[in-house]
């Protein structure tokens, strides 16, 4: 397996093949993430309605997938985190007593296998995707498990990635593998 490209997001970077493409002074993993948007001049304006971590998954993948087709592309994505970052986002929706109204939009990113999701409908993916929920990254589990993917032929590329995001503190590191 080879890794061809890769991106990593944090301290308000993108890092894409060791080149910084965005920087910011923010701190706030919102407006991060909405500068990014502008200034990679991403067009996909269901972004907007994403929960953070999608968001962070979303952008530390864009750039590597381009414009290819990646309809055979698979996903295999971890954190430490899960999606607890939107679960307490929900249950605060529950427990506000003046404003009690459970918000289905909200209620739609917890679990963490959405982020996947919302690339692979960018994409138009049609192959296997998976997200683990680890101590720590382990890059070692994510390849195997990915080469297992490419020596069925169940996919001709592996995006994975480390996605982790809690309050505000989040870091990315993404990467393409192929044959």
């Amino acid at each position: 397996m080879k890794k061809t490209d890769n991106c990593t997001i944090e301290n308000s970077k993108i890092i894409l093949n060791n080149e910084i493409i965005f920087e910011t002074q923010t701190e706030n993993f919102s407006e991060f993430a909405k500068e990014a948007y502008k200034s990679l001049e991403l067009n996909y304006p269901k972004f907007h309605k994403m929960d953070n971590l999608s968001k962070l998954a979303f952008l530390a993948s864009e750039k590597i997938l381009k414009d290819e087709d990646h309809s055979r592309t698979a996903l295999v994505f971890a954190n430490k985190s899960s999606s607890l970052d939107t679960d307490f986002k929900y249950q605060e929706s529950i427990n506000s007593q003046e404003n009690y109204f459970p918000s289905p939009a909200v209620f739609v990113y917890t679990l963490p296998n959405i982020c996947v999701g919302e690339i692979s409908i960018k994409h138009k993916m049609q192959t296997e995707n998976a997200f683990f929920v680890l101590d720590e990254f382990d890059e070692k589990f994510l390849n195997d498990y990915s080469e297992q993917i490419l020596q069925s032929r169940k996919a001709d590329k592996v995006l994975c990635g480390w996605v982790e995001l809690y309050q505000e503190s989040y870091n990315a590191f993404v990467y393409l593998l192929a044959l």
